[in-house]
């Protein structure tokens, strides 16, 4: 079948300022259901019927049938490391080099389906964060379609994390956070840290071990500047981890990895999914790329939490790259490549993230349980633009939310359906289109 609808050059050409999308199916809660979506590429949001031009003014409409295909939120990914080539831990070798990287691999990451993403650093030195972070905030006020995936600010892994669980982090980069959230702004820098000018601040979430030196003493005052704490990297106890959540930590970095395995006495981090108040039950992170996790734990972490379940890559920059070996940090370490595992270099059984799309990870939980579509789509949507207090901007095809969006082909394989990515639209404008690649 061929493209859908107008290209966004089309479109222009035409002054077409409206898409209406039609006979699709809507992805809206847990069902897929009937009806017509406005947009307008002036606002970049997403219309209500009241706010739709009059069918009559043809000149203005583009009309998008969807010959009931899905349309869904655009996907959000809150741990990526790099894709394409580019790492967001390596030190910009000038001013010019690293905002140009970032557009490439943003023009990229749309042909994937994702919309928007927290750029995620691992543990690095402080001289990496206070010279990368600026270049990663959130893009605010700066609505550009073309510049393609949209950053919603920077996710800082690491360095405060357990010397015993720091995966393939450096310890020599690791710190422990003696006097609380001084040393966390002494790393990352104050202004990352501080919201300026009525802007949100650089840094959007915090992955730390609340056991830390005096880590869990920085949550209340990172929450109270709208960055989220998620415990990661971590020896906590059942005891610590809650404590954590009390103080304001509210999600959970790649669960089961790095971190106690749950012991029926000591049941630690993970032990959180069967607290008895669902309020207490932090959001969580699952790498559902086959490696990091068994299928039947994936569906545990959704069973036992699906409100809080939330797909993630942990996508380092060998994403679309061919198989090797390659550079991965600024201390000289390298990564190997085969097929979609990925290891740090002499130390084969160390998983080193992964080179997968948020979309594949999508397809992965769709062929491991039973959930309808549009289950699955919550968790890299609707999920996680709540966790991230975007829920009314992201993540939804409610009026007045951003007109990001993806268009997307449900092939069935007996009863187990696989999602393929026909369109992206990014602020009410095309920015993708299999067909036309």
């Amino acid at each position: 079948m061929g493209s859908l609808g107008l290209s966004q050059d089309e479109s222009l050409r035409h002054g077409r300022q409206f898409t209406k999308f039609i006979n699709g199916r809507i992805a809206q809660g847990d069902q897929l259901v009937t009806g017509d979506i406005w947009i307008s590429a002036q606002t970049g949001k997403i219309l209500s019927a009241d706010e739709a031009p009059q069918e009559q003014n043809v000149d203005l409409i583009n009309v998008v049938d969807l010959y009931g295909r899905i349309l869904a939120p655009g996907l959000i990914d809150v741990q990526l490391n790099g894709a394409f080539g580019f790492n967001f831990s390596i030190l910009p070798k000038d001013t010019i080099t690293y905002p140009k990287e970032l557009i490439r691999i943003n023009k990229a990451l749309v042909q994937t389906g994702l919309t928007s993403y927290l750029p995620t650093l691992t543990s690095q030195p402080t001289e990496v964060y206070q010279k990368v972070l600026p270049y990663l905030g959130p893009s605010g006020s700066l609505r550009l379609a073309e510049q393609g995936c949209e950053s919603l600010g920077a996710h800082c892994e690491g360095p405060f994390l357990s010397r015993t669980k720091n995966g393939i982090h450096n310890r020599d980069n690791l710190l422990s956070a003696k006097t609380g959230f001084q040393d966390l702004e002494t790393c990352y820098g104050h202004t990352n840290l501080s919201s300026i000018d009525g802007r949100s601040p650089r840094v959007k979430m915090v992955t730390a071990a609340p056991e830390v030196g005096n880590v869990a003493a920085s949550i209340s005052e990172l929450t109270n500047r709208n960055i989220i704490f998620s415990i990661g990297h971590s020896e906590a106890t059942y005891e610590e981890a809650c404590a954590a959540v009390e103080a304001g930590a509210s999600m959970v970095t790649h669960l089961f990895n790095a971190m106690q395995p749950l012991h029926h006495r000591a049941p630690g981090i993970i032990g959180l999914l069967g607290n008895s108040d669902q309020t207490k039950r932090p959001y969580t992170g699952v790498i559902a790329d086959g490696i990091h996790l068994h299928p039947t734990v994936a569906n545990l972490a959704f069973r036992t939490n699906p409100e809080g379940f939330i797909l993630v890559t942990d996508a380092m920059h060998l994403v679309g790259l061919p198989d090797g070996t390659y550079q991965w940090s600024s201390d000289g370490d390298r990564l190997v490549k085969k097929g979609t595992v990925l290891t740090l270099e002499g130390t084969p059984d160390k998983i080193a993230g992964s080179s997968i799309t948020l979309l594949q990870c999508v397809n992965n939980f769709l062929s491991w349980s039973n959930v309808a579509v549009p289950v699955a789509l919550k968790a890299v949507t609707a999920t996680p633009a709540k966790m991230l207090g975007l829920e009314d901007v992201k993540g939804t095809l409610s009026p007045g939310a951003d007109a990001d969006l993806v268009v997307l082909d449900e092939v069935k394989h007996g009863n187990v359906s696989e999602l393929v990515l026909e369109q992206t639209w990014k602020f009410g404008a095309k920015v993708y289109d299999r067909h036309e690649c």
